[in-house]
């Protein structure tokens, strides 16, 4: 017996490879380099305007609504019959294999949307009561994203908006009370480095995908041009970053190519798996990939 299949229901260990660890730098990245943003531009506002407490409640709130997405999808997916264990690709998911059950996975996303609705109600304080709409949203597109959107090749649209547009100009947002060009570009070119995460777990399942019909773009458009895609949202997000060099932050453009290489290794990497379960290292990989993005674009912003 392996060791996945020694884990125990509802056990920690189960509940850890629920909330999926990884996924979480895609939650971390569009917050840092909106408060790293703020934090250079802070001073064009005046003295001690710039606050941490802020910066720390978005951070919470993007993971925990992180975890909640995992949670949400990890059930749906399970419920709806998508995630069938003989024939996924993916990670193994938590419900499907037994590991947490599926009332307890319903009490789970409950405790975790509630968390995140407590953890961003402060953000009022600072954002003015619209904070309140916005969380509204994320809430509710949290979970349209697993049982309607995912299904009519929707999700890149919604990565782009939730993973790029509204965590970074919220960030940015919350501390100055406005927001600039630099960072709605900044923001945009965030959201298409993260849907190479969405791109590449679609690629690997565009087969599977399709006979369930879920309409995923790479089911649309065909696996030449998924490989395209996700080679184009890095070349688009290393355009984008032309903004922090015309804004005085030189750094910030020049680091991220540190990114776009590691971004291109896993690009060819893919077109040679091409197909089946060994696409999941350029999961990883891909994870790693926008990481390194956000740690190069908020070093270049703060290195000045």
């Amino acid at each position: 017996m392996n060791e996945e299949g020694k884990i125990k229901t509802d056990s920690l260990k189960a509940w850890l490879l629920a909330a999926r660890p990884k996924t979480l730098t895609g939650a971390a990245v569009p917050v840092m380099i909106g408060v790293a943003l703020a934090y250079m531009d802070a001073p064009l506002y005046g003295d001690d305007v710039f606050s941490w407490l802020a910066a720390v409640l978005c951070f919470l709130f993007a993971f925990i609504m992180q975890i909640d997405a995992n949670f949400i999808n990890d059930f749906f997916d399970f419920a709806n019959g998508t995630d069938n264990t003989e024939t996924r690709l993916g990670p193994r998911r938590a419900c499907a294999q037994g590991w947490v059950k599926l009332e307890s996975m319903k009490r789970a996303i409950a405790l975790t949307t509630c968390l995140a609705c407590v953890v961003g109600l402060p953000l009022v304080w600072y954002g003015g009561l619209e904070m309140i709409l916005i969380g509204a949203l994320c809430v509710v597109f949290c979970f349209l994203y697993t049982t309607h959107f995912s299904y009519l090749g929707l999700g890149d649209l919604l990565v782009l908006i939730f993973f790029g547009l509204v965590p970074v100009c919220i960030s940015y947002y919350l501390q100055l009370h406005t927001v600039t060009w630099q960072v709605f570009l900044a923001s945009l070119a965030c959201g298409l480095v993260i849907d190479a995460l969405l791109i590449v777990n679609n690629f690997r399942d565009r087969d599977t995908d399709r006979e369930v019909g879920k309409k995923t773009i790479i089911v649309r458009l065909g696996g030449e041009a998924g490989l395209q895609l996700y080679l184009g949202v890095g070349v688009g997000a290393m355009i984008l970053g032309g903004t922090f060099w015309m804004n005085g932050h030189p750094l910030a453009f020049f680091l991220p190519f540190i990114y776009f290489i590691f971004h291109v290794f896993t690009y060819l990497k893919i077109k040679r798996i091409d197909k089946g379960k060994a696409l999941n290292l350029c999961l990883g990989e891909t994870a790693r990939n926008i990481f390194i993005y956000g740690l190069c674009v908020t070093l270049g912003l703060l290195l000045v």
